[in-house]
């Protein structure tokens, strides 16, 4: 599989259990990554595209977070200087920030933070 891939399971798995779990439809994907011509790129850019910022937004106010991002990692991705700066930045600002290695991952974080929340630190560490 690759990243690609690992979101699109997420999306089908979201889309699924929005039934049961309605907040799920407001997950949305930040589609700031990906091969793109210098034009387009250069568009982007113009338009407010920043480089670092989490694959994955759930704006949902959970636990004392004003909502959940996620970075979405496949294999070996590492967490680079720039998305670590905008997962300090954002959780300043109160939202939880997590990096989930693969959408299994990403899915377990989602239901735990949407219930009966996260250890939030430990996670954390773990990422950094």
């Amino acid at each position: 599989m690759s990243e690609s891939a690992e979101q699109q399971a997420l999306f089908t798995w979201a889309g699924l259990a929005s039934a049961a779990v309605p907040e799920l439809r407001l997950l949305h994907a930040i589609p700031n990554g990906g091969l793109r011509t210098k034009a387009t790129a250069a568009r982007l850019k113009k338009e407010g595209l920043k480089p670092g910022v989490p694959d994955l937004m759930l704006p949902v106010a959970r636990h004392g977070w004003h909502g959940l991002y996620i970075e979405l990692k496949y294999g070996k991705g590492r967490v680079s200087e720039s998305q670590r700066w905008w997962h300090d930045e954002l959780t300043n600002q109160r939202y939880a920030v997590f990096v989930c290695w693969g959408w299994e991952a990403a899915k377990k974080t989602i239901l735990a933070y949407l219930s009966d929340g996260i250890i939030y630190e430990q996670n954390r560490a773990a990422t950094h």
